[in-house]
């Protein structure tokens, strides 16, 4: 049920838009508008039909086409190309091959051979439910007030006090071809109904034109919203709350010291998970109530949301009043490996005979009392929506609870849901993960040319990226164009001085609530400077060390806490300098930071071993393309140390270099890219130049 301060939802339809399209275009506009507020239906939920007739492609005769969401599409973003096309009569024809439930899976085998016009989307396991509905316009949604009453233990009364005859209801079964027979049953049994309520799942309506089906869907949310809002006010949700939440600030220190430390324990080398943080009201509302652990252990209902958070959450123990962080910490590795158990239980005693080998046994979502809710999946953005379900599996609860009694999906039911055969099958067609998916990267100077090339050969990989930069024009301009090219919860962009050491614990307790911790850093903040050493001003030499040799330092000790608390290894890589090996004339404060740089990375090395932290440098030389050191002042002073012109520098560079070549940043991306991945697995404590060739700065 949505928050109880919410408005009704608005009914979005547009005559005039919808006029000048084609009936498959307000398919598209329809699905569109009801995917657009998640009280209707949350990311991938639900999903949309129409009959349509076409011109045949081989008979030109016209054919009766069901246009039906494409299995995994989202009904707030699809487009044309998102929709399964089948023939009508052939689905129709599929009855006489019905075998009874026994064979439930094989009729899903049938549907590719319905498919019109060489359609490849794949039709979703509620095809037949939209097909047999002997109506034109269907809508299939999960609203959170139409679940609430879906979930409820009187679930069937509830229905008919609030619709009365106009909107049916039908016990649970697991979406397939039986319920679309049972729905096209309901529908020939009651001609008069414009929906039906499904028991522990959601919502189906249906009109005779595209908006009179949408206007429908819109109105039924619309009056559960309104019953419910009547049957609860002045109820305490969930019980009343028991505890008062922490402040914000509280909350997200929390997360910050607790996320990596839940990371490290559920994750491995080579499955790590990526962290999201919700403490918004009706999140924390939950957490804080006396009826927390009794409705968590019920797990949800719908199956959507199950398949998103798992058969339940875990509860961490904790009390706001006495916040002792240490023993909440000390007690996570026996809720974590009890969690585990139990869910081993629940395999052993759902599994059959033929059920996929277990998956993960680690939680999804953690709920904390007084602080929130932490979700951990393989990326970000499964994280983020698993949390979204979640939200909207509260939401059920708090409207079931208060009217009636809420029940989660037997353990049975949800097993059969989470091991399906079919969903495993879907699961083996995903592509192979990216080399460094599930990892979270901290750059350093990521505004500039070579923290910019080196945050997107990592996001290239499947890396979230956390921007450092302390120019926060770039470094907004650069986080808005990563953002959109891939995706906005792959990158993060902290403002940051890195020689100021409460703002770097600071970024790091940041990356830590946003992703869930940190496994790479590449530490590339820079300056340059240029003076004959008798013109070195004592500020020029402190500037050098401050950004180079103690900014380094800074993020590197960090690291090194984030690493020791995740106990997942980490790796570090430090861009120096060719300057760091080979001297150059008149740069005596910027040589010496860049060889303190280098020894450092020696030193980090050594010490991080033992825990697989892996620390190597990448010297790079001359890049200017893209550098905002070389825009000002410096690209003068070089050139001057060399008796050229400014324009002059690059071309000098690249013959000076033995192979007679520039070097850019996209060629020191690539050399970190190797650094962080598995390729150097067994490599720490190295040098690697890329500088065209320079025999002053070979390491050996």
């Amino acid at each position: 049920m949505p928050d109880k301060q919410s408005a009704r939802l608005a009914n979005l339809w547009d005559d005039r838009k919808a006029a000048a399209m084609t009936e498959p275009e307000r398919l598209v506009y329809r699905s569109n508008l009801l995917g657009s507020d998640k009280r209707v239906t949350n990311y991938g939920g639900g999903n949309t039909s129409s009959k349509v007739l076409q011109k045949d492609p081989l008979t030109g005769e016209d054919a009766e086409v069901l246009w039906v969401k494409g299995s995994g599409g989202d009904s707030a973003s699809i487009k044309l190309d998102g929709f399964a096309t089948l023939y009508m009569d052939k689905l129709r024809a599929l009855k006489g091959l019905y075998r009874g439930l026994a064979h439930e899976d094989e009729m899903v085998g049938y549907l590719p051979h319905c498919t019109f016009n060489l359609n490849p989307r794949a039709a979703s396991i509620d095809t037949p439910l939209h097909a047999y509905v002997p109506k034109p316009f269907v809508d299939h949604m999960h609203p959170d007030a139409i679940i609430a009453l879906a979930a409820a233990r009187d679930s069937r009364e509830l229905t008919r006090k609030v619709f009365g005859e106009a909107i049916g209801w039908l016990p649970w079964k697991r979406p397939g071809f039986e319920l679309g027979l049972w729905l096209e049953k309901f529908c020939q049994e009651n001609p008069a109904a414009k929906g039906a309520v499904l028991e522990s799942h959601g919502l189906f309506t249906w009109g005779d034109t595209p908006e009179a089906c949408y206007t429908t869907t819109i109105d039924t949310i619309n009056q559960a919203i309104e019953w419910f809002e009547h049957e609860t006010k002045g109820k305490p949700a969930f019980g009343g709350a028991v505890v008062a939440p922490l402040g914000v600030q509280e909350r997200r220190a929390i997360a910050a010291r607790l996320m990596p430390r839940i990371r490290g324990m559920i994750s491995s080398s080579g499955m790590r998970k990526i962290g999201h943080f919700d403490d918004s009201q009706a999140v924390l509302e939950f957490v804080n109530s006396r009826e927390l652990d009794a409705l968590a252990a019920l797990g949800t209902s719908c199956p959507d949301h199950f398949l998103r958070t798992k058969i339940r959450p875990l509860v961490i123990g904790f009390d706001p009043a006495k916040p002792d962080i240490d023993a909440v910490t000390d007690a996570l590795p026996a809720a974590i490996e009890a969690y585990r158990v139990g869910y081993q239980a629940y395999y052993d005693g759902c599994k059959h005979p033929d059920s996929p080998a277990m998956r993960d046994p680690n939680a999804v979502v953690y709920l904390m009392p007084g602080v929130g809710m932490f979700t951990f999946a393989a990326d970000k953005a499964t994280a983020r929506v698993s949390a979204e379900f979640y939200v909207n599996a509260i939401n059920v609860m708090r409207g079931a609870s208060a009217v009636s009694s809420y029940v989660g999906l037997p353990a049975q039911e949800a097993f059969d849901i989470e091991y399906w055969p079919l969903e495993e099958a879907k699961l083996q067609r995903l592509p192979k993960p990216k080399s460094l998916a599930g990892q979270i990267a901290f750059v350093t100077g990521g505004a500039g040319g070579i923290g910019k090339a080196t945050a997107i050969r990592l996001l290239r990989e499947g890396a979230c990226v956390v921007l450092a930069d302390i120019d926060e024009a770039a470094l907004t301009a650069t986080h808005e164009e990563l953002g959109h090219a891939f995706g906005k919860d792959f990158v993060r962009a902290a403002r940051l001085d890195v020689t100021d050491e409460s703002g770097v614990a600071a970024a790091y307790a940041d990356s830590a609530v946003e992703f869930g911790g940190v496994d790479i850093l590449v530490s590339n903040a820079g300056i340059s400077s240029s003076a004959p050493i008798e013109d070195t001003e004592l500020s020029m030499w402190n500037r050098n060390m401050d950004i180079l040799a103690k900014g380094y330092f800074l993020v590197s000790r960090e690291a090194f806490r984030t690493f020791k608390q995740q106990k997942l290894g980490g790796n570090i890589v430090f861009i120096a300098s060719k300057n760091g090996l080979a001297a150059s004339p008149n740069a005596a404060a910027y040589c010496t930071a860049k060889a303190a740089e280098i020894h450092l990375a020696r030193c980090l090395a050594l010490e991080g071993a033992e825990h697989q932290i892996r620390v190597n440098t990448v010297n790079p030389d001359a890049v200017l393309r893209g550098s905002k050191i070389w825009t000002g002042e410096w690209r003068e002073q070089r050139a001057a140390a060399y008796a050229m012109q400014p324009d002059d520098l690059e071309e000098h560079y690249r013959k000076r270099s033995m192979l007679k070549r520039s070097v850019f940043p996209e060629d020191i991306a690539e050399a970190v890219y190797f650094l962080a991945s598995d390729m150097s697995a067994k490599s720490t404590g190295n040098i690697i130049n890329v500088d065209a060739g320079n025999a002053q700065s070979f390491t050996r």
